[in-house]
């Protein structure tokens, strides 16, 4: 599936080692100032090289902005943007044209489209979430106008639990509750 979202759309395109990844926002509200800024370090975030298990690719990852925007502000039309992929060397996978890769989505790729992108996992690859993670931050964006914000932990993994985050979450429910009287 290429498109998410049902009334804040984005459809994305391009693969990990093709010429560039991008997407098509659709149903972004006119008149929102963007901040460049946040958008450039929210994508910092999901940055691979940044630690010794991360791939080793680097990548500037400058979002080209191609449509419905005028002067940072957007028009209300979609909004279309696009990443080069500047450091892929698909020559490095030629050895695994023939071989699944484990923990990749290689055998479940080919399986739903009859073949397999294998210059380092095509459309299933993580290079692919950028166009989400500038959706996201656009979204993101929105939603603070309106006094949204978002917050996201890891509170478990299998057995291991994160005390702090669970009374933290509790903590602040109970204020908000107590703030609006709901109790």
């Amino acid at each position: 599936m290429n498109t998410i979202g049902h009334i804040f759309r984005l459809t994305t395109f391009g693969e990990s080692h093709g010429a560039a990844i991008g997407g098509v926002i659709d149903g972004c509200p006119s008149q929102l100032k963007l901040d460049f800024d946040f958008i450039d370090s929210e994508l910092n975030r999901r940055k691979t090289a940044q630690s010794s298990t991360a791939s080793q690719r680097k990548e500037s990852d400058r979002v080209e902005w191609l449509s419905g925007l005028l002067d940072g502000v957007t028009l209300g039309t979609p909004i279309a943007f696009m990443v080069r992929n500047e450091d892929c060397k698909p020559e490095d996978y030629e050895n695994l044209k023939d071989v699944y890769r484990p923990s990749h989505a290689d055998f479940t790729y080919e399986q739903k489209y009859g073949l397999r992108d294998w210059r380092g996992g095509g459309r299933a690859s993580a290079r692919t979430t950028l166009p989400m993670v500038v959706a996201g931050a656009i979204a993101k964006q929105i939603l603070n106008e309106k006094g949204i914000k978002i917050y996201a932990e890891v509170v478990c993994m299998g057995d291991v639990e994160s005390r702090f985050m669970l009374k933290w979450f509790a903590w602040a429910m109970w204020n908000w509750l107590k703030e609006k009287e709901i109790r």
